[in-house]
C-alpha cells in the first residue's frame, strides 16, 4: 500500500491501454514516448521498431509459451526495478492472454476457476505496473461485434475475456480504440460510443493518434467582428456657428 498525506499525492507515470485492428499502428505508438523504453512483444511485430534506437526489445514466441507467466513476471519486475527504463510496453496482450489461458486451462475441473486464475494473474500484472510509477503502454487486438442497433454503438472491444480485460485495465488512465479513417489514424476514448474507452488525464474523447502523449495546441479560430459604422467627422467652427444661427432663425 502507498500512503499519501493530504495535498502530498505524487502522480505516477500515465498508463495507456490501446486496442485496435491489425495494421492500425499499435506497435509504432511507442515511438511517441520520449525516454528509454523496454518493449515486451508477444505477437512478433518487432519489425515496426527496427528504426528505433531507444527501445530494448524482448520478443516472446511459442517456445516461451509453456512458462510465459513466470518469464513475464521476471522480466517486468526487472524492468520496474531498473533505472535504465522510463517506459514499459506490453505489445500485444491478446496473444499473451491466449498463452496464459492455454497454461491454465484444464488445471481445474471447474472451468470457471481457470478464468478466475486468468483474471487474477492479469489483475496482479496491472497493479504491478501501476505501482512501478513508470509510464506504461499496453496494446491489444480488437473484436468487431458488428453493428448493433441503429447507431452502431458498442461495436468494438478489446479482444480479451471481458473480466480479464477489466482486471488488467482498471488502473489505466487511458483506454482507447485506434483506427484508420481517410488515411489518418485516430484514437477514440469516448465511452458514450459504447466501446471500451476512458480518459482520466484530460477532457479529450477523440484525437489523432500522434497526439496521444502530447496534445496539439488548441488554436483559436478568429471570428470576424461586426464592423462599426464610421464615426462622423467633427464639425468645423464655421459649421457650428452656421448651425446655431440657423436654429435661432427658426425660433424667431
Amino acid at each position: 500500500m502507498i500512503e499519501f498525506k493530504p495535498g502530498k499525492i505524487i502522480p505516477s507515470g500515465n498508463m495507456y491501454f490501446i486496442y485496435g485492428d491489425g495494421g492500425t499502428g499499435k506497435t509504432s505508438l511507442s515511438k511517441l514516448f520520449k525516454g528509454n523504453k523496454v518493449s515486451f512483444i508477444f505477437d512478433g511485430s518487432y519489425n515496426a521498431l527496427s528504426d528505433t534506437t531507444d527501445t530494448f526489445v524482448f520478443a516472446f514466441d511459442d517456445s516461451d509459451a509453456p512458462n510465459i507467466q513466470s518469464q513475464v513476471d521476471y522480466y517486468v519486475d526487472s524492468a520496474i526495478s531498473s533505472p535504465n527504463f522510463d517506459i514499459i510496453i506490453l505489445d500485444n496482450v491478446t496473444a499473451l492472454q491466449n498463452w496464459v489461458l492455454d497454461n491454465i486451462d484444464g488445471r481445474s475441473k471447474d472451468g470457471r476457476q481457470n478464468y478466475q486464475k486468468l483474471q487474477s494473474w492479469f489483475r496482479n500484472l496491472g497493479m504491478k505496473l501501476r505501482k512501478s510509477r513508470k509510464t506504461v503502454l499496453v496494446t491489444a487486438h480488437q473484436i468487431d461485434n458488428g453493428a448493433s442497433g441503429l447507431d452502431g454503438k458498442g461495436r468494438f472491444e478489446a479482444d480479451m475475456n471481458q473480466k480479464t480485460f477489466n482486471a488488467l485495465s482498471a488502473p489505466f488512465d487511458i483506454v482507447g480504440r485506434i483506427y484508420k479513417q481517410d488515411g489518418q489514424r485516430f484514437i477514440d476514448f469516448d465511452p458514450e460510443q459504447g466501446n471500451h474507452g476512458k480518459n482520466r488525464i484530460d477532457e479529450r474523447t477523440l484525437i489523432k493518434a500522434n497526439e496521444l502523449v502530447e496534445p496539439a495546441e488548441k488554436k483559436e479560430i478568429p471570428t470576424e467582428k461586426p464592423q462599426k459604422a464610421p464615426k462622423k467627422a467633427d464639425k468645423t467652427f464655421d459649421e457650428q456657428v452656421a448651425e446655431v444661427a440657423n436654429e435661432l432663425g427658426k425660433r424667431a
